[in-house]
């Protein structure tokens, strides 16, 4: 997203109607994190109605925040180029079809397709509601706005659990969907109305092939890691494909480095802070969303809760980031640890929390509670402190385009957290219990189980699968944290050397 110049920015009290918008942006903002996650608590009963595999299940939940995520510099760049409000217009409409879509979906690839559509939408949505905040807040105030559009981001991707168990509670699966229409609709009649057109005069052109080659890498990568405990990690199959992959995402960083007007530049990445922030972003992502997927199959299918009491047993996790980032502890904190201290404590919480839930959990929910909370408690540190870090190791007039790699990173690392942890489970779950490998999910392992013998050996096979999950995530967490924060005492330290020599 090209950065904004002295004559499009505002310069007075900003729009006179620029809260009401907030509102409205806030709610589409709000609609599409919701997607995320709310898909979670649905996998039982896509498992049973669609008889969806769990491979299908990963795609399902994969496919959004895929294509979303590397679409997500290109739409801020179209949405410079041609105008954001267009672009916010294009991106409700796009969201509100592919919702429709896959509220009506009769299979499983169906779904999957229609989530694909949303998540064209959702990456136009993601990059326009933060550009036309920054365009109707002046100086004096876009900080606090940015700060409420950042707290709806957190609320937004942790309570998807406890809206798709209200709305599951009720009517069939695919009302988690549907209810995404009339918000689309309320969207656009207050966007055609209420919001201002912007645009740069000189916004630069569409990555197309740099969109194209991302999308493609990532999906390939992703794909050979679903793939691995299904076909095996030597098969052909699954080696061709990380191949192809890995081979795909560095001709697009080769084409990045080359191209006049990259969607990522590359140069971006020689800076130890911007990578610091980056990898701890990315982690934080990795960690919430495989976390979540998890979760709240061990809610239901172990632990025998409905959707609307997993669903509610995950909202504490969103309670206490909500609740602390609107206390403004991590700012409070940020002056006195220092960016790496305070990153460092936040993803140490995090993988905390996230060790918790694994030991603590199989016993009773109140294990899980305990883990939720300090879950919570790291990413209210963490991620206000990454965000500083980011905006502050790239130029002023960059920072639209830091924003938008942020958003996109931290968009792969939610489905590479799903896809990797996932695949975890399934070659604990495997190892432990090899006569149901060939079953396409848990629920199928039981049912052709023989006895109850049986069936409570694949049931604690697969909380052992979910605990060895966990487990990893932690470990994952806690040493992208802890090499985010020497990256950036590092980068602290040739800033401090370098203002000393000056």
């Amino acid at each position: 997203m090209t950065a904004m110049t002295a004559e499009n920015r505002p310069t007075v009290q900003g729009h006179p109607q620029r809260w009401l918008i907030l509102g409205v942006i806030c709610l589409a903002q709000l609609t599409v994190l919701l997607d995320n996650t709310v898909l979670n608590v649905a996998i039982p009963s896509l498992t049973k109605e669609l008889d969806a595999s769990t491979a299908d299940i990963q795609w399902m939940i994969n496919a959004y925040s895929l294509v979303q995520s590397g679409l997500l510099l290109t739409a801020g760049s179209a949405a410079d180029r041609y105008g954001r409000k267009k672009m916010l217009v294009a991106g409700l409409a796009l969201f509100g079809i592919g919702s429709l879509v896959a509220g009506l979906a009769q299979s499983s690839a169906q779904l999957i397709g229609a989530r694909a559509g949303m998540g064209i939408g959702g990456a136009l949505l993601i990059t326009t509601t933060l550009a036309v905040v920054v365009q109707i807040f002046d100086d004096t105030e876009r900080v606090k706005a940015i700060g409420l559009w950042s707290t709806v981001n957190s609320l937004g991707f942790a309570v998807g659990p406890l809206i798709g168990g209200v709305m599951l509670d009720h009517f069939w699966w695919g009302a988690i969907f549907l209810i995404n229409i009339p918000v689309a609709i309320v969207g656009l009649i207050a966007v055609v109305s209420l919001v201002p057109e912007s645009k740069s005069k000189q916004g630069d052109r569409p990555d197309l092939l740099g969109a194209l080659l991302s999308t493609i890498g990532m999906t390939a990568v992703v794909y050979a890691i679903i793939s691995g405990p299904e076909h095996g990690w030597t098969s052909p199959q699954v080696l061709v494909s990380a191949a192809a992959g890995v081979i795909v995402l560095g001709a697009f960083a080769v084409w990045e480095l080359r191209v006049p007007y990259p969607m990522l530049d590359m140069h971006f990445f020689r800076n130890q802070r911007f990578v610091g922030a980056v990898a701890g972003a990315i982690l934080v992502a990795f960690g919430m969303g495989g976390s979540l997927f998890l979760l709240t199959q061990h809610l239901q299918f172990v632990l025998g809760y409905g959707p609307l009491e997993a669903g509610l047993r995950t909202a504490p996790l969103a309670l206490t980031v909500v609740a602390l980032n609107l206390t403004g502890l991590g700012a409070r904190l940020l002056p006195k640890l220092g960016t790496p201290g305070t990153i460092a404590s936040g993803m140490t919480l995090l993988s905390a929390g996230l060790a918790a839930i694994a030991l603590l959990g199989s016993s009773g929910y109140g294990g899980m509670l305990l883990g939720l909370v300090v879950m919570g408690a790291g990413i209210s540190l963490a991620m206000p402190a990454m965000a500083n870090a980011i905006m502050s190791a790239i130029p002023p007039e960059k920072a639209g385009v830091g924003a938008g790699v942020n958003g996109t990173l931290a968009e792969f690392g939610n489905g590479l957290g799903v896809a990797v942890l996932g695949a975890v489970l399934n070659s604990r779950f495997a190892a432990l219990v090899p006569a149901a490998v060939g079953a396409a999910s848990l629920p199928a392992a039981l049912a052709a189980a023989g006895d109850a013998g049986e069936r409570a050996r694949i049931a604690d096979a697969f909380a052992s699968g979910v605990e060895t999950s966990q487990l990893v995530g932690a470990v994952a967490v806690l040493a992208g944290g802890l090499l985010a924060a020497v990256l950036l005492r590092r980068a602290e330290r040739a800033d401090s050397s370098g203002a000393a020599a000056a």
